[in-house]
C-alpha cells in the first residue's frame, strides 16, 4: 500500500504573527512545504493530505491545487475546535483546537494506509523524505513506527528560544522516550535549556524531534482512545494541548510496539519568528544555487 504524506497546517502562527504556512520563501514564490512535497514527490510520495482550519480552505486551495495538479495527489481534513469532544461543553475562552494529537485523530476515514507527517512551516531536507519513503513501504506495521531525528545544532534559531522534544533512545536505536523541552537557545557556545528555575545544558549532538513521524493508521485509533480521558482531564484548561508526541511516547510505553529512530545529518530550518524568514530565504537560494532545487520548483 503506497504510504501518504499528512502536512500539519492548522496552525495559528501565534508566535510568528501571520500565516507563515504560505509567505514566500523560494525565488519562485514558494512556500516551505512546496519544498516539502517536492522532495516528498522525488522520495516516491504519490498522494498530500493537508490538515487546515476550514476558514482557511478556500485561500489554501487557491494557493496549491493549481501547481500540484498532475504532480501529486491531494486531499483535504479540517481541524475544529469540537472534533471529536462528544458532547462536552467547550469553555467560551478557548479558541483554538486541541494540539497535533488530536489534528492527527481529524484524519479518521480519510487516511487507511501509512503515512509520514510533518509541520507545515518547517524545512526538513530531501534525506528525511527519502528515508521516512523507505521506512513506511519496507517497514512500517502495526507495531513498528519511526521516527526522524535531527542534531540539535542543526535546528535552533538564532532569534529567541525554541520548544524541543529530546529523544532517549536505547541500544537498539529504538525511542525510548520524548523529553519536551519549551525554551532552548544559544548561551554564548553553549545550548541550554530552561524550565522554570531549572537551567540546564544540551550537547550539541542531542537527538531531537521535529515532528517528522512515520505512523501506521492504527495511530489515528489510539489517539482517538486517548482523547476523550485527555478532555476529561483538561477541559477547563484553555491553553492544554493533546500532542502527537505525547500519543506517540504512549504508543511505547503501554507496550503496543515500537518507534524506530532514522536519523539524518540535514540542516532543519523554520520561521518560529518573523526575524527568521531572513534565514530561511537565503538558506533556500543557497541549496538552489548549490543545484539542489531548481529555480523554480513547479515550471
Amino acid at each position: 500500500m503506497q504510504p501518504t504524506l499528512v502536512i500539519l497546517a492548522a496552525g495559528m502562527a501565534s508566535r510568528y504573527g501571520s500565516m507563515k504556512q504560505t509567505e514566500s520563501f523560494g525565488p519562485g514564490g514558494e512556500t516551505i512545504m512546496d519544498y516539502s512535497i517536492y522532495d516528498a514527490i522525488r522520495a516516491g510520495f504519490q498522494k498530500v493530505v493537508f490538515i487546515i482550519r476550514e476558514d482557511f480552505a478556500d485561500n489554501f486551495k487557491a494557493i496549491f491545487e493549481p501547481k500540484l495538479k498532475g504532480k501529486i495527489e491531494t486531499a483535504y481534513v479540517y481541524q475544529k475546535l469540537d472534533a471529536f469532544t462528544g458532547d462536552r461543553e467547550i469553555p467560551a475562552e478557548r479558541t483554538k483546537p486541541w494540539g497535533t494529537g488530536q489534528a492527527i485523530l481529524c484524519l479518521k476515514g480519510t487516511v487507511n494506509e501509512p503515512f509520514a507527517v510533518i509541520n507545515a512551516d518547517d524545512f526538513y531536507g530531501a534525506d528525511a523524505f527519502v528515508k521516512a519513503y523507505d521506512f513506511l513501504l519496507k517497514k512500517c506495521n502495526s507495531k513498528v513506527f519511526a521516527v526522524v531525528a535531527y542534531r540539535l545544532v542543526n535546528t535552533l534559531s538564532d532569534n529567541g528560544s525554541v520548544s524541543r522534544g529530546v529523544l532517549s533512545t536505547g541500544s537498539n536505536n529504538e525511542m525510548q522516550g520524548v523529553t519536551e523541552h519549551t525554551k532552548v537557545f544559544k548561551e554564548g557556545d553553549k545550548i541550554v535549556f530552561e524550565e522554570g528555575d531549572r537551567k540546564g545544558e544540551l550537547t550539541s549532538d542531542t537527538q531531537v524531534s521535529m515532528n517528522f513521524f512515520c505512523f501506521g493508521p492504527n495511530f489515528i485509533d489510539l489517539c482517538e482512545s486517548l482523547f476523550g480521558s485527555f478532555l476529561d482531564a483538561n477541559l477547563q484548561n484553555p491553553k492544554a494541548e493533546f500532542l502527537m508526541p505525547y500519543v506517540a511516547d504512549r504508543f511505547i510505553k503501554d507496550g503496543h510496539g515500537v518507534i524506530d529512530v532514522i536519523t539524518t545529518d540535514a540542516k532543519w530550518f523554520g520561521v518560529t519568528y518573523k526575524e527568521d524568514a531572513p534565514v530561511v530565504k537565503a538558506s533556500i537560494e543557497a541549496q538552489v544555487n548549490s543545484g539542489a532545487y531548481p529555480p523554480a520548483l513547479w515550471p
